[in-house]
């Protein structure tokens, strides 16, 4: 959804072509339908049609972060009808009362959600604190997602090294069959992390400037 999805939505506004925002639309519904946990408020990193399971049911916080931003930034594009609209802000508020639990004492998100145990990760932290901060600006979820969002941004800028490198990201991660494949991925600068964590500094630069013109 984050890598393909929101460009099908993007690209279908600039070009003219709806097909590619219905496309986009029907991607979120399907992938809502099979990954958003109606217990929780949190997305499984994986569904199987062969074995209809979600796998470990991993509530894997990078992928819950490109839930977070993909669904804000699909909504902001447009276009995509009242009724899918209404729809995917429930999604997307029921996910945000979870992760605002789940939040740790750093402002950190673990890498399984649910997991204190499992290392806290900076790529997840950089995409959800993004989320939080853009949903308070936009006017979308509780008012804890302001100072949460804030809460993310310091743990981020505290992992980011003298030469703009943020640590403690997560290496690529496939489907994982037990909980214990997401405690050992490796951790390592990415490409990802790089851009989640640009991400969260140009919105909390948005808030800094919002927060100076109103004082």
């Amino acid at each position: 959804l984050f890598m393909a999805g929101l460009f099908l939505a993007f690209y279908g506004r600039a070009a003219g072509r709806r097909s590619c925002i219905d496309e986009a639309v029907r991607q979120f519904l399907v992938h809502a339908r099979y990954l958003a946990d109606p217990k929780t408020g949190l997305w499984f990193h994986g569904w199987t049609f062969a074995g209809r399971h979600n796998f470990a049911r991993a509530l894997w916080a990078r992928g819950n972060a490109w839930i977070t931003v993909g669904i804000l930034d699909l909504i902001e594009n447009g276009g995509i009808g009242k009724p899918v609209e209404a729809y995917l802000l429930g999604v997307l508020e029921a996910q945000i009362e979870a992760l605002l639990r789940l939040q740790a004492p750093s402002g950190a998100w673990h890498t399984l959600l649910d997991d204190p145990t499992s290392y806290e990760e900076m790529s997840a932290t950089a995409g959800i604190g993004y989320g939080l901060m853009k949903a308070a600006r936009i006017g979308i979820g509780p008012k804890a997602c302001g100072p949460a969002g804030l809460r993310a941004l310091d743990a981020v800028l505290a992992s980011i090294d003298e030469n703009g490198v943020l640590g403690n990201v997560s290496y690529g991660t496939r489907m994982g069959h037990d909980l214990q494949f997401y405690r050992d991925i490796p951790i390592q600068p990415t490409g990802y992390g790089q851009a989640l964590a640009i991400l969260c500094l140009t919105e909390g630069m948005i808030h800094a400037e919002a927060a100076e013109a109103a004082a």
